[in-house]
Parts: structure tokens; C-alpha cells; sequence
């Protein structure tokens, strides 16, 4: 059984940088956490959590498809952070409701790097589950 701790980071899509990194930081008082240019991934710290914002135009952010429009997306996915459990047995978990997986991996979230894997829901929407350290 998985026991969802909270959210770890949503990751959003974005043609307007300056002006989301404006709105985040100096409308909702975020502070910047990690830049990553190269991938076109700025991280903001809010809380115990992340904001990610990524460049539509980047590597990172052409994954996602079409810009943020009516037939785009904006949202990218969102991490759950869940308490730690065995990899495999988690795997099998999901396997029983027929989830499919590319395994887990090494990422960085709001509680530094960690092991994590991707699933997507009903509707298509990517949920990383990220194990708690």
C-alpha cells in the first residue's frame, strides 16, 4: 500500500519565463532554488516544495509537446512524495492495477535527490512517485 507524505513538486510549462519567475518570487515570495539553463529548468523553493519551471523551447520542455494553449499542456507532472518502501515491491504494487512503469531513477525534489518512477493516471497525467529519505 503506498502512504502519500505530500507533494514533493509540480512542474510547469512555460513561454514566459521572466514573468512566471517574477510572479512566483516576487508576487508569491518563492526563492530560487536551482538553475539548470542548459535544460531549461529553473527550481523555486516554496515550502517544503518545488516549483519547477521549464522552458518550452528547451530539451526538457519539447518533451511535454505543444506549448501551454487550449490544445497544450502547462502542467508537466507532479511528484508525490510517499513513504519509503522496497523498489520492487512498489513495482509489483502497481503491477496488480496494471501500471506500467520505466523503472526508477535518481532525481532531484524539494528533499534533495532520491529515487523515483513515473506513472501516469487515468486521464494521462504524469505522477512521479518519489520515495521519502
Amino acid at each position: 500500500m503506498i502512504e502519500v507524505k505530500g507533494v514533493d513538486h509540480v512542474v510547469f510549462r512555460t513561454t514566459k519565463l521572466e514573468a512566471m519567475l517574477h510572479f512566483y518570487t516576487q508576487v508569491l515570495g518563492c526563492h530560487l532554488e536551482r538553475q539548470l539553463a542548459e535544460e531549461g529548468l529553473t527550481q523555486l523553493r516554496a515550502g517544503t516544495a518545488l516549483i519547477d519551471i521549464v522552458t518550452c523551447d528547451s530539451e526538457l520542455g519539447r518533451l511535454g509537446g505543444k506549448a501551454p494553449q487550449q490544445d497544450g499542456r502547462n502542467v508537466d507532472h507532479v511528484c508525490l512524495l510517499i513513504t519509503s518502501m522496497d523498489e520492487q515491491a512498489l513495482l509489483g504494487y502497481l503491477a496488480e492495477f496494471d501500471i506500467t512503469t520505466e523503472g526508477f531513477a535518481k532525481r532531484y525534489g524539494a528533499q534533495g535527490f532520491g529515487r523515483s518512477v513515473y506513472i501516469n493516471d487515468p486521464e494521462g497525467n504524469v505522477i512521479e512517485l518519489k520515495l521519502s529519505n
